[in-house]
Protein backbone atom coordinates (compact mmCIF):
# COMPACT_ATOMS: atom_id res chain seq x y z
CA UNK A 1 0.00 0.00 0.00
CA UNK A 2 2.71 2.53 0.91
CA UNK A 3 4.48 1.96 -1.98
CA UNK A 4 1.31 2.70 -4.41
CA UNK A 5 1.12 5.90 -2.06
CA UNK A 6 4.46 6.67 -3.29
CA UNK A 7 3.86 6.48 -7.04
CA UNK A 8 0.81 8.34 -6.71
CA UNK A 9 2.97 11.03 -5.07
CA UNK A 10 5.28 10.65 -7.61
CA UNK A 11 2.56 10.94 -10.48
CA UNK A 12 0.74 13.92 -8.35
CA UNK A 13 4.54 15.57 -8.82
CA UNK A 14 5.06 15.12 -12.06
CA UNK A 15 1.73 16.74 -13.24
CA UNK A 16 2.88 19.57 -10.48
CA UNK A 17 5.84 20.12 -12.23
CA UNK A 18 4.45 20.01 -15.80
CA UNK A 19 1.82 22.09 -14.90
CA UNK A 20 4.74 24.74 -13.53
CA UNK A 21 6.89 24.28 -16.34
CA UNK A 22 3.94 25.06 -18.96
CA UNK A 23 2.56 27.97 -16.67
CA UNK A 24 6.21 29.66 -16.99
CA UNK A 25 6.28 28.86 -20.67
CA UNK A 26 3.21 30.75 -21.04
CA UNK A 27 3.44 33.54 -19.05
CA UNK A 28 1.19 37.08 -19.77
CA UNK A 29 3.78 39.37 -20.94
CA UNK A 30 3.31 42.85 -22.58
CA UNK A 31 5.08 44.23 -25.54
CA UNK A 32 5.08 48.39 -26.02
CA UNK A 33 7.34 49.63 -29.45
CA UNK A 34 7.99 52.71 -30.50
CA UNK A 35 7.30 52.69 -34.15
CA UNK A 36 8.14 55.85 -34.90
CA UNK A 37 9.86 58.87 -32.95
CA UNK A 38 9.92 61.48 -35.21
CA UNK A 39 8.01 64.98 -35.26
CA UNK A 40 6.13 66.79 -38.80
CA UNK A 41 9.46 67.27 -40.72
CA UNK A 42 11.04 63.62 -41.61
CA UNK A 43 14.48 63.85 -39.90
CA UNK A 44 17.05 60.95 -40.51
CA UNK A 45 14.71 58.36 -41.48
CA UNK A 46 12.69 58.58 -38.09
CA UNK A 47 9.36 57.08 -38.88
CA UNK A 48 6.47 59.18 -37.61
CA UNK A 49 4.26 59.03 -34.22
CA UNK A 50 3.70 55.91 -33.35
CA UNK A 51 3.31 52.98 -30.30
CA UNK A 52 3.08 49.44 -31.14
CA UNK A 53 1.57 47.73 -28.08
CA UNK A 54 0.68 43.42 -28.24
CA UNK A 55 -0.23 41.35 -25.60
CA UNK A 56 0.32 37.62 -25.02
CA UNK A 57 2.07 34.91 -23.55
CA UNK A 58 6.02 33.47 -23.85
CA UNK A 59 4.75 31.23 -26.42
CA UNK A 60 3.57 33.42 -28.70
CA UNK A 61 6.16 36.33 -28.50
CA UNK A 62 3.14 38.17 -26.76
CA UNK A 63 1.08 38.57 -29.76
CA UNK A 64 -2.19 37.10 -29.28
CA UNK A 65 -3.50 41.16 -29.46
CA UNK A 66 -1.88 43.85 -31.40
CA UNK A 67 -2.84 47.30 -31.03
CA UNK A 68 -1.39 50.38 -32.93
CA UNK A 69 -1.66 53.89 -31.19
CA UNK A 70 -1.36 56.58 -34.04
CA UNK A 71 0.24 55.79 -37.53
CA UNK A 72 2.69 58.04 -38.56
CA UNK A 73 4.64 57.70 -41.85
CA UNK A 74 6.73 54.89 -42.55
CA UNK A 75 4.52 53.17 -39.79
CA UNK A 76 3.95 49.33 -41.71
CA UNK A 77 8.31 49.88 -42.65
CA UNK A 78 9.04 49.49 -38.83
CA UNK A 79 6.38 46.91 -38.14
CA UNK A 80 7.97 45.15 -41.27
CA UNK A 81 10.96 45.43 -39.22
CA UNK A 82 9.42 43.03 -36.05
CA UNK A 83 7.96 40.56 -38.77
CA UNK A 84 4.24 42.31 -38.04
CA UNK A 85 1.99 42.87 -41.43
CA UNK A 86 -1.43 45.15 -41.20
CA UNK A 87 -3.29 42.00 -41.66
CA UNK A 88 -2.41 41.48 -38.17
CA UNK A 89 -3.07 44.14 -36.23
CA UNK A 90 -6.98 43.99 -34.11
CA UNK A 91 -7.14 47.82 -33.90
CA UNK A 92 -5.86 51.43 -34.60
CA UNK A 93 -6.49 54.12 -32.21
CA UNK A 94 -5.93 57.89 -32.81
CA UNK A 95 -4.90 60.52 -30.12
CA UNK A 96 -5.45 63.23 -32.21
CA UNK A 97 -6.58 64.70 -35.89
CA UNK A 98 -2.99 66.07 -36.53
CA UNK A 99 -1.34 64.82 -40.26
CA UNK A 100 2.10 63.48 -38.49
CA UNK A 101 0.03 60.52 -36.33
CA UNK A 102 -2.33 59.97 -39.41
CA UNK A 103 -0.04 59.83 -42.14
CA UNK A 104 0.33 55.76 -42.04
CA UNK A 105 -2.97 55.02 -42.21
CA UNK A 106 -3.67 54.86 -45.74
CA UNK A 107 -0.98 52.13 -46.59
CA UNK A 108 -2.67 49.97 -43.31
CA UNK A 109 -5.90 49.93 -44.95
CA UNK A 110 -4.62 49.54 -48.73
CA UNK A 111 -2.57 46.28 -46.61
CA UNK A 112 -4.78 45.32 -44.81
CA UNK A 113 -7.61 45.26 -47.89
CA UNK A 114 -4.97 43.60 -50.52
CA UNK A 115 -3.08 41.08 -47.30
CA UNK A 116 -6.10 40.57 -45.11
CA UNK A 117 -8.48 38.55 -47.73
CA UNK A 118 -12.39 38.99 -48.21
CA UNK A 119 -13.50 37.12 -44.75
CA UNK A 120 -10.98 38.28 -42.38
CA UNK A 121 -12.36 40.10 -39.30
CA UNK A 122 -12.46 43.75 -39.70
CA UNK A 123 -9.87 46.66 -38.65
CA UNK A 124 -11.48 48.05 -35.48
CA UNK A 125 -10.56 52.04 -35.42
CA UNK A 126 -10.62 53.52 -32.28
CA UNK A 127 -10.86 57.82 -32.14
CA UNK A 128 -12.80 60.53 -31.00
CA UNK A 129 -16.24 62.11 -32.35
CA UNK A 130 -16.28 64.93 -34.44
CA UNK A 131 -14.84 67.93 -32.37
CA UNK A 132 -16.00 71.47 -33.13
CA UNK A 133 -12.84 74.06 -32.64
CA UNK A 134 -13.11 77.65 -32.13
CA UNK A 135 -12.50 78.58 -36.49
CA UNK A 136 -15.93 76.79 -37.20
CA UNK A 137 -14.30 73.83 -38.69
CA UNK A 138 -15.39 70.15 -37.38
CA UNK A 139 -12.26 67.60 -36.62
CA UNK A 140 -13.54 64.51 -37.75
CA UNK A 141 -12.06 61.07 -37.49
CA UNK A 142 -14.79 59.41 -38.50
CA UNK A 143 -15.14 61.33 -42.09
CA UNK A 144 -10.96 61.11 -42.58
CA UNK A 145 -11.92 56.84 -41.87
CA UNK A 146 -14.48 57.04 -44.09
CA UNK A 147 -13.11 58.77 -46.88
CA UNK A 148 -9.15 57.34 -46.77
CA UNK A 149 -9.65 55.06 -50.19
CA UNK A 150 -11.01 58.29 -51.98
CA UNK A 151 -7.86 59.16 -54.28
CA UNK A 152 -7.55 55.48 -55.24
CA UNK A 153 -11.29 55.48 -55.82
CA UNK A 154 -11.32 58.15 -58.37
CA UNK A 155 -8.10 57.05 -60.13
CA UNK A 156 -9.42 54.05 -60.95
CA UNK A 157 -6.95 52.38 -58.88
CA UNK A 158 -9.35 50.50 -56.38
CA UNK A 159 -11.53 48.99 -58.83
CA UNK A 160 -8.49 47.52 -61.34
CA UNK A 161 -7.26 45.76 -57.92
CA UNK A 162 -10.58 44.28 -57.67
CA UNK A 163 -11.22 43.03 -61.06
CA UNK A 164 -7.22 41.25 -60.98
CA UNK A 165 -7.62 40.04 -57.52
CA UNK A 166 -11.00 38.78 -57.85
CA UNK A 167 -12.07 36.28 -54.71
CA UNK A 168 -9.06 37.23 -53.24
CA UNK A 169 -9.81 40.68 -51.81
CA UNK A 170 -13.82 42.33 -50.26
CA UNK A 171 -15.41 43.59 -54.02
CA UNK A 172 -16.66 46.28 -51.06
CA UNK A 173 -13.24 47.54 -51.15
CA UNK A 174 -10.27 48.75 -48.25
CA UNK A 175 -12.94 51.09 -46.15
CA UNK A 176 -15.43 47.90 -46.20
CA UNK A 177 -12.64 46.03 -43.80
CA UNK A 178 -12.90 48.76 -41.32
CA UNK A 179 -14.75 49.02 -38.00
CA UNK A 180 -15.12 52.81 -36.79
CA UNK A 181 -15.67 52.57 -32.90
CA UNK A 182 -16.79 56.35 -31.97
CA UNK A 183 -16.49 57.74 -28.45
CA UNK A 184 -16.85 61.37 -26.69
CA UNK A 185 -13.61 62.14 -24.96
CA UNK A 186 -14.81 62.56 -20.96
CA UNK A 187 -12.84 64.15 -18.41
CA UNK A 188 -13.04 60.57 -16.42
CA UNK A 189 -11.21 57.28 -18.00
CA UNK A 190 -14.04 55.31 -19.94
CA UNK A 191 -13.77 52.03 -21.34
CA UNK A 192 -13.35 52.85 -25.68
CA UNK A 193 -12.13 48.60 -26.44
CA UNK A 194 -11.77 45.37 -25.03
CA UNK A 195 -10.87 42.08 -25.96
CA UNK A 196 -10.60 38.83 -23.85
CA UNK A 197 -8.21 40.01 -21.10
CA UNK A 198 -7.14 43.39 -22.89
CA UNK A 199 -8.60 46.53 -22.14
CA UNK A 200 -8.45 50.12 -23.46
CA UNK A 201 -9.26 53.34 -21.60
CA UNK A 202 -9.70 57.06 -23.03
CA UNK A 203 -9.97 60.36 -21.70
CA UNK A 204 -10.16 63.76 -22.99
CA UNK A 205 -6.93 65.43 -23.09
CA UNK A 206 -5.61 69.45 -24.48
CA UNK A 207 -3.89 69.61 -27.49
CA UNK A 208 -6.20 70.62 -30.30
CA UNK A 209 -10.03 69.75 -29.93
CA UNK A 210 -10.90 66.11 -29.85
CA UNK A 211 -7.28 65.16 -28.25
CA UNK A 212 -7.29 62.29 -26.21
CA UNK A 213 -5.03 59.78 -24.22
CA UNK A 214 -5.14 55.94 -24.10
CA UNK A 215 -4.38 53.32 -21.34
CA UNK A 216 -4.21 49.83 -21.55
CA UNK A 217 -4.61 47.58 -18.68
CA UNK A 218 -3.79 43.77 -19.56
CA UNK A 219 -2.54 40.75 -16.70
CA UNK A 220 0.74 41.86 -18.07
CA UNK A 221 1.15 45.29 -16.72
CA UNK A 222 -0.36 48.34 -18.18
CA UNK A 223 0.80 51.26 -20.13
CA UNK A 224 -0.98 55.02 -20.65
CA UNK A 225 -0.14 56.87 -24.02
CA UNK A 226 -0.54 60.75 -24.09
CA UNK A 227 -0.18 61.59 -27.59
CA UNK A 228 0.67 65.05 -28.02
CA UNK A 229 -1.10 65.67 -24.62
CA UNK A 230 -0.42 69.33 -22.74
CA UNK A 231 -2.06 71.08 -20.22
CA UNK A 232 -5.12 72.73 -20.05
CA UNK A 233 -3.48 76.52 -18.90
CA UNK A 234 -1.74 77.46 -22.50
CA UNK A 235 1.04 79.07 -20.61
CA UNK A 236 2.69 80.37 -17.86
CA UNK A 237 2.13 80.72 -15.23
CA UNK A 238 1.20 77.31 -14.38
CA UNK A 239 2.32 74.93 -12.22
CA UNK A 240 3.63 72.15 -14.63
CA UNK A 241 3.23 71.41 -18.94
CA UNK A 242 1.72 67.88 -18.47
CA UNK A 243 -1.77 66.87 -18.36
CA UNK A 244 -3.50 66.67 -15.81
CA UNK A 245 -5.96 64.47 -17.54
CA UNK A 246 -3.70 62.08 -18.56
CA UNK A 247 -2.18 62.16 -14.79
CA UNK A 248 -5.66 61.02 -13.95
CA UNK A 249 -5.72 58.19 -16.48
CA UNK A 250 -2.17 56.89 -15.73
CA UNK A 251 -2.44 56.71 -12.23
CA UNK A 252 -0.47 53.24 -11.39
CA UNK A 253 0.18 52.21 -14.58
CA UNK A 254 3.52 50.90 -15.24
CA UNK A 255 4.76 52.76 -18.41
CA UNK A 256 3.58 56.29 -19.62
CA UNK A 257 4.61 56.93 -23.19
CA UNK A 258 4.43 60.40 -24.01
CA UNK A 259 5.48 63.11 -26.91
CA UNK A 260 8.19 65.12 -25.42
CA UNK A 261 9.59 68.85 -26.16
CA UNK A 262 12.98 69.40 -24.25
CA UNK A 263 13.44 73.02 -22.05
CA UNK A 264 16.07 73.88 -24.10
CA UNK A 265 13.61 75.03 -27.15
CA UNK A 266 11.90 77.51 -23.64
CA UNK A 267 11.20 80.82 -24.77
CA UNK A 268 11.87 82.21 -21.37
CA UNK A 269 15.10 80.47 -21.49
CA UNK A 270 15.83 82.69 -24.51
CA UNK A 271 15.17 80.14 -27.65
CA UNK A 272 13.64 81.45 -30.87
CA UNK A 273 10.83 78.93 -30.62
CA UNK A 274 7.26 80.67 -31.04
CA UNK A 275 5.59 80.55 -27.23
CA UNK A 276 2.28 78.86 -28.33
CA UNK A 277 4.32 75.83 -29.99
CA UNK A 278 6.36 75.26 -27.12
CA UNK A 279 3.73 75.71 -24.20
CA UNK A 280 1.40 73.11 -26.14
CA UNK A 281 3.38 70.00 -25.40
CA UNK A 282 4.78 68.38 -22.37
CA UNK A 283 8.36 69.57 -21.84
CA UNK A 284 10.71 66.57 -20.04
CA UNK A 285 10.79 67.74 -16.62
CA UNK A 286 7.61 68.01 -16.33
CA UNK A 287 7.06 64.61 -17.56
CA UNK A 288 9.70 63.14 -15.10
CA UNK A 289 7.60 64.84 -12.53
CA UNK A 290 4.03 63.39 -13.47
CA UNK A 291 5.54 60.03 -13.99
CA UNK A 292 6.70 60.03 -10.07
CA UNK A 293 3.32 61.24 -8.82
CA UNK A 294 2.04 58.70 -10.45
CA UNK A 295 4.19 55.42 -9.82
CA UNK A 296 5.36 54.58 -13.10
CA UNK A 297 8.29 52.78 -13.23
CA UNK A 298 9.14 53.34 -16.85
CA UNK A 299 8.96 56.78 -19.07
CA UNK A 300 9.43 56.34 -22.86
CA UNK A 301 9.95 59.49 -24.29
CA UNK A 302 8.72 60.10 -28.08
CA UNK A 303 7.88 62.59 -30.68
CA UNK A 304 10.96 64.16 -29.46
CA UNK A 305 11.53 67.83 -30.62
CA UNK A 306 14.40 68.64 -30.98
CA UNK A 307 15.29 65.01 -32.14
CA UNK A 308 18.60 63.72 -31.27
CA UNK A 309 21.86 65.22 -32.97
CA UNK A 310 19.10 67.49 -34.76
CA UNK A 311 20.82 71.87 -35.22
CA UNK A 312 17.41 72.88 -35.58
CA UNK A 313 13.82 72.54 -34.85
CA UNK A 314 12.33 73.49 -37.65
CA UNK A 315 13.20 76.82 -37.93
CA UNK A 316 14.68 77.45 -34.49
CA UNK A 317 18.58 76.80 -33.95
CA UNK A 318 19.39 74.54 -31.08
CA UNK A 319 21.25 76.31 -28.04
CA UNK A 320 24.52 74.78 -27.42
CA UNK A 321 24.14 72.08 -29.91
CA UNK A 322 22.13 69.22 -30.78
CA UNK A 323 21.11 67.24 -27.68
CA UNK A 324 21.85 63.52 -26.94
CA UNK A 325 19.37 60.69 -25.04
CA UNK A 326 21.37 62.14 -22.07
CA UNK A 327 20.71 65.36 -22.38
CA UNK A 328 17.13 64.26 -22.14
CA UNK A 329 16.94 61.03 -19.20
CA UNK A 330 18.69 64.72 -17.45
CA UNK A 331 15.88 66.81 -18.03
CA UNK A 332 13.88 64.27 -17.31
CA UNK A 333 15.77 63.25 -13.88
CA UNK A 334 15.33 67.14 -12.83
CA UNK A 335 11.48 66.20 -12.65
CA UNK A 336 12.62 64.32 -9.77
CA UNK A 337 11.67 60.61 -11.76
CA UNK A 338 13.34 57.79 -10.13
CA UNK A 339 12.19 55.12 -12.52
CA UNK A 340 13.94 54.01 -15.99
CA UNK A 341 13.65 56.08 -18.64
CA UNK A 342 13.60 55.40 -22.23
CA UNK A 343 14.39 58.10 -24.34
CA UNK A 344 13.02 57.24 -27.90
CA UNK A 345 14.32 56.21 -30.95
CA UNK A 346 12.71 54.17 -33.35
CA UNK A 347 11.50 50.97 -32.51
CA UNK A 348 12.52 51.20 -28.71
CA UNK A 349 10.98 48.50 -26.86
CA UNK A 350 9.73 47.68 -23.31
CA UNK A 351 8.83 44.46 -22.37
CA UNK A 352 6.73 43.51 -18.92
CA UNK A 353 6.78 41.89 -16.86
CA UNK A 354 10.72 42.33 -17.09
CA UNK A 355 12.84 39.64 -16.34
CA UNK A 356 16.52 38.82 -16.90
CA UNK A 357 17.92 39.89 -19.93
CA UNK A 358 14.93 42.28 -21.14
Amino acid sequence: MAKLENVAACLFAGIGLLMTSHASQAAPCLDVVLTGTSGPPPYKGLAGPGTLITFGDDSNQCRSVLLQFDVGRGTLMRLSQLDIEAAQLNAVFFTHMHSDHMEGFSDTVQMYWIFGGPQKRKLDVVCANDAKTDVGIDLSCRKFVTHINDAYEVSGETAYRKAELKGLVDAAGPVARLNVITFDPKDQPQVVWSSGEVKVSAIGTTHIPGSVAFRVDTPAGSVAIGGDSSNKIAAPPRKRSTSDELEKLAQGADIIVNTTIHPVLSPESGASTPPAVYHRQSNATDLGAMAQRTGARFLMLSHLAPPIGAMMQGTVQIQGGPLNEGDYEKAARDGGFTGQVVVGTDLARMRLPQRQGN
